[in-house]
């Protein structure tokens, strides 16, 4: 990688990074009822995590992230996770504090909650997955905030599929490359890389679509296994149901990303087989 073109990376580095800072901390310290030394771990935290966005964007050549040339996936996914950490600490605020912004999240989250909360729901599920000594007042609010999560993780998976579907994805110039892109995927291993790369895709769908019905149990099992998790302390209610909301999420987006990648080589394969047919027949 040339000097000139590792510099030309850190401004962009450098401004991902302080946004992730910033999104880690922004519930310790929206939210008045933090402890202080839950604090200081968040702000270590977020550095760390500000750390490894830095170096993976401030380097030319792939590392963990996939889809970094790919515009807007991460975006969309950084969005998605800040818009619900935002929301949810406005939820959490409003019962200690409240105040215009934490009033129109508590409508919002209430509203959702009354749309999902209907039995098999993964909302549903997720409150009934509590405790049974949990105060009542606490399962309303894990039910308002897990539905307004869902709701917003439904509308962004929605909506990059329809990015896919009217072509508007990605959005980088020039051909996809399989491999910045896609840097824990060996396009060389294995069968033919499109067979690979639909059968991960739909590995990722459906594991994502089972998993807010799966992640409940994860509940009763830390009840019996450790220590039963309640969503209790304000960071473990925010940063608990973002996980759980998000990680389907982004597991149905990989893998429609997928399986559009699939389809732009397949798409490529029989273009470039034309050509040679079509130089074959004038040769």
């Amino acid at each position: 990688m040339s000097e000139s073109k590792a510099k030309s990376n850190v401004p962009g580095a450098v401004a991902r990074a302080l946004l992730v800072v910033a999104l880690a901390i922004f519930p310790a310290m929206a939210i008045p009822s933090t402890a202080p030394d839950v604090a200081q771990s968040m702000i270590l935290l977020a550095v760390f995590a500000g750390g490894i966005v830095f170096a993976e964007y401030a380097s030319e050549y792939p590392g963990l992230i996939e889809f970094r040339f790919a515009a807007p996936f991460n975006r969309s996914r950084f969005a998605l996770i800040a818009l619900m950490a935002v929301l949810l600490s406005l939820l959490q605020r409003h019962g200690v504090e409240p105040g215009a912004l934490s009033a129109l999240a508590a409508k919002l989250a209430s509203a959702c909650g009354q749309m999902l909360d209907f039995t098999g729901s993964p909302v549903h599920l997720l409150a009934a997955a509590l405790p049974s000594w949990v105060p009542e007042a606490h399962l309303t609010l894990v039910r308002d905030g897990a539905a307004l999560s869902m709701v917003l993780a439904a509308t962004t998976v929605i909506g990059f599929a329809a990015a896919i579907k009217l072509n508007a994805w990605p959005m980088g110039a020039g051909p996809f490359n399989v491999w910045i892109n896609l840097p824990t995927f060996d396009p060389t291993a294995g069968n033919d890389v499109v067979l690979r790369l639909q059968r991960h895709a739909r590995i990722n769908v459906v594991l994502g679509l089972l998993l807010p019905f799966l992640l409940p149990a994860a509940f009763f099992a830390s009840a019996v296994l450790i220590k039963p998790l309640t969503l209790l302390s304000p960071m473990g209610f925010v940063w608990g149901i973002v996980l759980w909301a998000y990680l389907p999420a982004a597991l149905v987006m990989r893998g429609v990303a997928m399986a559009r990648v699939a389809r732009m080589i397949r798409v490529s394969r029989r273009r470039f087989a034309d050509s040679e047919g079509n130089a074959f027949a004038h040769a």
